[in-house]
């Protein structure tokens, strides 16, 4: 089995959300498809929102859509995404550009378990947390 990847559901806004993850995770968008490319009978307004897309930075990867018409998606606090890090000024940047516009739940800190560890929201309503173990 291979590992599990995110898919990332959005109300209009997958787009944008990839610009920000782009550019916040030093990533690239491998490819994207919208709801005009696979001529689907869809309302105009929808024809340039995100079919399907696939993003990767390094090791992390995630899927992202924007909902079809009559769908729509809440943000909700039951999932997280996680993220491990080796170096910790690369997991303070990331956590930082995560955080623009966004909500910090957790400041990034040392903590008892031997990591420093933080959590966000991002502007998108997604939850985030950040982790780097120290050597022992």
């Amino acid at each position: 089995m291979e590992a599990i990847i995110p898919y990332l559901n959005f109300n209009g806004n997958a787009s944008e959300a990839l610009d920000f993850y782009t550019n916040a995770l030093n990533g690239k968008v491998e490819m994207s498809q919208t709801f005009g490319d696979a001529q689907m009978e869809i309302p105009e307004e929808f024809k340039t929102r995100i079919l399907h897309a696939v993003f990767s930075s390094g090791n992390l990867k995630f899927m992202v859509s924007d909902c079809p018409p009559n769908v729509s998606v809440s943000s909700g606090d039951s999932l997280s995404l996680s993220m491990n890090f080796e170096e910790i000024n690369e997991m303070t940047n990331v956590y930082n550009a995560l955080a623009e516009g966004g909500t910090i739940t957790m400041e990034l800190q040392d903590t008892f378990w031997g990591a420093r560890f933080g959590m966000l929201v991002d502007k998108f309503g997604f939850n985030w947390m950040f982790n780097h173990d120290y050597k022992k």
